[in-house]
């Protein structure tokens, strides 16, 4: 077991609703796929609520496919913990944070998570299957970034980046929904939250910055040491240009505008805040990024909708 400041507590909360609510034996299949740590859903569903609103012009959501859409983000990121904690089963029981995962603890053998792993993938194509073909085709395309990258932390120092193309990948699968088509807007929508996901990853992998040097892991926090901060604020700042540029090249009205400048400024609370040398302070921090999304989602909507 690695001694590490950083990692000094487990991810998985103890006594919370899974433990007074649910019967013990389902217990380790919602922690396997976060279901009580549901940032991770938020952030991966966030973009294709952006996508969604934006992608018809002066109109409001369509509230069944915002449904449909928190839905699938649920069962696509537990699918997604499901492979990485299975990639990951013999690196997490060497990490404090992570040592008592229910895979890397045998609480769950791998036939049973790969079974769980294809019911959350089939019930994840029931709702893919009601939109068109077009956004179908551009959902299945998904799984080519979803499986390799819990890899990608092995054999390169950008793991964060893929992680970016994958969880924005709601973006194009939102404007293929409504316009079965992926246009400039949308390509310009999804290079904004692939750096948004580089600054909020790259804050979050400093957490376990000791460890994973130990083991061996990669990560940007480690390629970038002690200028992370200055690389996370160019990310925020890409993340934040390309959203306006994409406002301006759909013409979308000017609370939009209004509502970015907010957005703009949670950023810079964010960047007074942080502390890339507490972990604590990381995970808070990181967390705080659902805000910026929500933030975002309302300024499009006013923007649409006025």
């Amino acid at each position: 077991m690695i001694d590490s400041k950083e990692n000094s507590t487990s991810d998985i909360p103890q006594g919370n609703w899974v433990d007074q609510l649910l019967p013990k034996p389902i217990r380790p299949y919602i922690r396997l796929a976060r279901v009580d740590r549901p940032i991770g859903t938020w952030l991966l569903l966030l973009p294709g609520w952006w996508s969604l609103s934006l992608a018809k012009p002066a109109s409001i959501p369509d509230i069944s496919f915002f449904m449909l859409f928190g839905i699938g983000a649920l069962l696509m990121r537990g699918a997604g913990c499901v492979v990485n904690d299975l990639f990951d089963r013999n690196l997490d029981i060497k990490v404090l944070r992570t040592s008592d995962r229910p895979i890397a603890t045998g609480l769950i053998s791998s036939h049973k998570a790969i079974f769980f792993l294809l019911i959350l993938l089939l019930c994840s194509f029931v709702i893919l299957i009601q939109f068109n073909s077009y956004a179908i085709a551009v959902g299945c395309l998904s799984l080519l970034l979803v499986v390799p990258y819990p890899l990608m932390k092995r054999i390169t120092w950008w793991p964060q980046a893929w992680l970016g193309l994958t969880f924005n990948w709601g973006v194009l699968l939102g404007w293929a929904v409504i316009n079965a088509d992926i246009t400039i807007a949308a390509l310009l929508l999804y290079t904004s939250g692939f750096f948004w996901t580089l600054a909020y990853d790259t804050i979050y992998a400093h957490q376990d910055i000791d460890s994973d040097e130990v083991v061996g892991i990669k990560s940007t926090a480690i390629l970038f040491g002690t200028k992370s901060l200055y690389w996370i604020i160019l990310f925020f700042t890409c993340s934040i240009v390309l959203l306006g540029c994409t406002g301006l090249y759909i013409g979308i009205s000017w609370p939009f505008f209004i509502g970015l400048s907010a957005a703009a400024l949670h950023v810079v609370w964010q960047l007074k805040k942080i502390n890339l040398d507490n972990s604590d302070n990381c995970l808070k921090i990181f967390k705080s990024n659902r805000d910026f999304g929500i933030i975002v989602l309302i300024s499009i909507i006013v923007g649409q909708i006025l």
